[in-house]
């Protein structure tokens, strides 16, 4: 699983140093290995048009960034799934998440994503997919097993 992220205060050089080439060589030390499952962690918005005068420019740098890791990992023999969340807060974990190919923008708890992440490397149901995450009501058994 490549979860990692520059964080914020970095600049826009360090999002591509993160979020891009340290999640392609992530993969590439997967193939590597031998490892197939591969889950990979993005960001919502990493798919539209990223417009720097809208999100600013290292937030645009972010996406793109996170957008190029995506393009790298769907070109791999990887069992793959990118997980796009919405906006990381800090709260304590529901439990109850929107989980599909496209979901409303909206906030998720980190622990969340950690609980939907691990469900999806136990699972065979989302290879070859890219799939966004909230908060929600479905319990996050449930709304992996729908994929």
């Amino acid at each position: 699983m490549f979860a990692a992220g520059a964080g914020p205060g970095s600049g826009a050089p360090r999002k591509d140093t993160v979020d891009r080439a340290a999640a392609v060589l992530f993969a590439d030390a997967a193939e590597r290995a031998g490892v197939r499952r591969f889950v990979q962690i993005s960001a919502m918005g990493a798919s539209g048009p990223i417009d720097a005068a809208v999100v600013g420019d290292v937030f645009a740098a972010y996406l793109h960034a996170k957008a190029a890791a995506e393009e790298d990992l769907r070109s791999r023999d990887l069992d793959w799934t990118i997980l796009r969340p919405g906006g990381l807060t800090d709260d304590p974990a529901t439990g109850l998440v929107h989980l599909a190919d496209d979901v409303p923008r909206g906030d998720v708890p980190r622990d969340d994503v950690a609980a939907v992440t691990q469900a999806l490397l136990s699972d065979d149901l989302a290879f070859g997919r890219t799939v966004e995450l909230t908060s929600g009501n479905t319990p996050i058994a449930e709304a992996v097993s729908r994929l």
